[in-house]
């Protein structure tokens, strides 16, 4: 089944804003000297996981250009 443009402008506007909350949550704990390690490194590996499906749902919105 696949999905409408419109699903997937809102799914990629869903990944940007959860994308910023999390990086910002990143730099705020970063600055705080007795922070979580490994909470930091799970929110990091997130914020990775999320750049992906970002560039993912890009790549479902932008037509072949080969074809």
């Amino acid at each position: 089944m696949s999905e409408s443009t419109g699903d997937l402008v809102r799914r990629l506007t869903e990944l940007r804003s959860e994308h910023r909350d999390l990086d910002a949550a990143i730099e705020r704990l970063s600055q705080d000297a007795g922070s979580d390690e490994l909470g930091l490194r799970r929110m990091k590996k997130r914020k990775l996981r999320l750049k992906d499906m970002i560039a993912y749902v890009e790549n479902k919105l932008i037509p072949d250009l080969d074809a």
